[in-house]
């Protein structure tokens, strides 16, 4: 049985310059023959809500975090022209914490509903690049 909870993975690399990664969190057999991740230490947890039509300018990610899309469908542009597109049940791991950043904008009139997982130092996310 595979997990796919879809991860898509923002980072800046060397040069400065934020990159996109698709993939997935790997997870395994578990209780009750669900599918289960390892343990991920987080420091704390919110949700935010962004009314349909939102946007976000050039930003870098505040802190190394999980952000869960519970509602709407977003689409993330890095200043190198990567792009991608968050759905309800994504899973976006920002790592691009300094550098050129990244910026959103929502698609559609329904409002982003999400959730912030702030990652403890050192935390390791099962993040699978396809």
């Amino acid at each position: 049985m595979t997990a796919m909870i879809r991860c898509v993975r923002l980072w800046t690399g060397q040069e400065g310059s934020s990159h996109v990664e698709i993939g997935r969190l790997d997870m395994s057999s578990g209780r009750n023959d669900d599918l289960v991740s390892g343990a991920m230490s987080a420091t704390h947890v919110t949700v935010e809500e962004t009314a349909g039509g939102g946007s976000l300018a050039w930003h870098t990610a505040p802190v190394r975090q999980l952000v869960v899309t519970l509602a709407g469908t977003l689409v993330f542009t890095t200043r190198d022209g990567e792009e991608f597109t968050l759905h309800p049940g994504d899973v976006l791991l920002a790592e691009d914490t300094e550098g050129s950043g990244h910026q959103w904008r929502l698609e559609g009139s329904d409002p982003w509903r999400r959730m912030y997982v702030v990652l403890a130092p050192a935390t390791t996310v099962p993040f699978i690049r396809d």
